[in-house]
């Protein structure tokens, strides 16, 4: 592995030995590969995914940070359907910016607090 994946690997850890979502406050995971973008609602408790999205099969145009804005707004449409109103925001080791950063603005404007 490279340098600056085992640093974002090494960071995940870190973040995720403090934080944790329950059924009433899932954690929305987002992880960020070189083309897209993918966001889960995870009750870890369970350890159960309520709800995913991400822009693999979207036929919409743009740029990845739209995509990612667009995903974020998903993301939030599909935990309020299932009457989940708060999370808890793992950004997964990465910067939180741009794309990321993106995915936590949509689901705001969705109806989601953190």
């Amino acid at each position: 592995m490279l340098r600056k994946q085992l640093k974002r690997k090494k960071i995940h850890k870190k973040i995720r030995s403090v934080m944790s979502g329950t059924k009433d406050r899932p954690r929305l995971s987002v992880f960020r590969s070189t083309q897209h973008i993918y966001a889960q609602l995870i009750d870890d408790d369970s350890a159960k995914v309520l709800a995913q999205a991400s822009d693999v099969k979207m036929k919409t145009k743009g740029t990845k940070v739209s995509k990612s804005l667009e995903i974020g707004k998903l993301i939030a449409k599909e935990a309020l359907a299932k009457k989940i109103e708060a999370v808890v925001f793992d950004r997964g080791g990465n910067v939180y910016s741009g794309r990321i950063k993106a995915v936590a603005d949509g689901a705001r404007e969705g109806g989601l607090k953190f």
